[in-house]
């Protein structure tokens, strides 16, 4: 079922969706939390298909927010609120809200979304592209237990790493994090089958994947050892080396799909390791409501901390060297022995 209100405000909308449950006979609906999507014209079609998705895992009221630009100044003077209320097979496993914001209003989509909220449930804050620098601090953000975004979507995904580690606040968290959980989870295990610590580790993958930063990044914080970061062609992240005293545990994934498994003493492992689409990684973040401690670690760890090359080529070309930044090398002391890596 449908609704569409126009000039519409937050009670109008509340007392819309109760009467559209009556309608279908399903007075009251299991719902486990509010997620609120802030996006424009252009991506809400695909955000809302991948929260639709996500809600059968975990049934929710989607409140989705779309600033509509005024054209004009006379215009931008005024305000208005239309809503598109969908219930039932139209939402997935819960309700769906759609909100266009006009005008003055856009400054204030706070006040419009605080009233639609789930009494007594945790509010998911999701940016599929466009997020702001402080994630707590936005007024939107603020509404939420935990915020989402996704620093894959942006112009300049690296740069767009340091500002979420100098906002970073609990909470916050990010789909390009989200997208290594299998690469740690599978590291983690081939680390706890080896008697050597790691010396050196490299990450391979496309330019510009702040995946692969962020993967880099946790092996350099939690092993301390000097992790390098080298291009491929992709797709994605291709490959993690580790180098240790009974050889090179390495884990390839050329076709992003299957990944090969190579561990010294040990036959050669296929494993699965594909590639995830949005609605995947979206549910995994809506599992968890508290911080997640390591993501912050592997965030604040920085960058230039890491080990650069210049980017090999597709079929294998030695990498020309390239100056490493002044602190290329994580703090390291040689007398101790490496950590092994958790997944979290």
């Amino acid at each position: 079922m449908k609704i569409d209100l126009t000039e519409t405000n937050s009670s109008k909308i509340n007392a819309a969706m109760v009467q559209a449950r009556r309608d279908l006979g399903t007075p009251a609906i299991g719902m486990v939390l509010t997620l609120v999507i802030v996006t424009d014209e252009e991506n809400a079609y695909d955000a809302l298909k991948s929260a639709g998705d996500a809600s059968h895992e975990h049934p929710s009221r989607i409140v989705v927010v779309i600033k509509r630009a005024s054209r004009s100044p006379r215009s931008r003077q005024g305000a208005r609120l239309d809503a598109e209320i969908r219930v039932g097979a139209d939402s997935g496993s819960g309700e769906t809200v759609v909100l266009r914001l006009h005008g003055e209003l856009v400054n204030h989509a706070q006040s419009v979304v605080l009233p639609l909220l789930l009494p007594d449930a945790p509010v998911v804050v999701w940016w599929p592209q466009g997020a702001p620098q402080d994630l707590a601090g936005d007024p939107l953000g603020a509404l939420g237990q935990r915020r989402i975004t996704d620093t894959y979507s942006t112009e300049g995904p690296i740069e767009a790493l340091g500002s979420r580690a100098t906002a970073y606040a609990p909470g916050d968290t990010d789909l390009s994090w989200t997208r290594i959980t299998p690469w740690r989870s599978m590291l983690a295990a081939a680390l706890d089958q080896q008697t050597h610590s790691v010396s050196s580790a490299t990450v391979e993958g496309e330019d510009d994947n702040p995946s692969c930063e962020l993967l880099a990044m946790w092996l350099a914080d939690r092993l301390q050892v000097p992790v390098k970061r080298t291009s491929s062609a992709g797709p994605g992240l291709t490959a993690v080396r580790l180098e240790t005293k009974d050889g090179e545990i390495v884990l390839d994934r050329a076709d992003g799909a299957l990944a090969t498994l190579c561990m010294p003493g040990q036959p050669d492992r296929a494993v699965a390791l594909k590639r995830r689409d949005t609605a995947e990684l979206l549910a995994e973040e809506l599992r968890r409501l508290d911080p997640d401690n390591t993501y912050e670690a592997s965030l604040k760890f920085g960058v230039a901390k890491l080990a650069t090359a210049t980017p090999a080529s597709a079929k294998g070309a030695a990498p020309a060297a390239k100056p490493a930044p002044a602190k290329a090398e994580a703090p390291a002391a040689p007398a101790k022995p490496a950590k092994k890596a958790t997944a979290k």
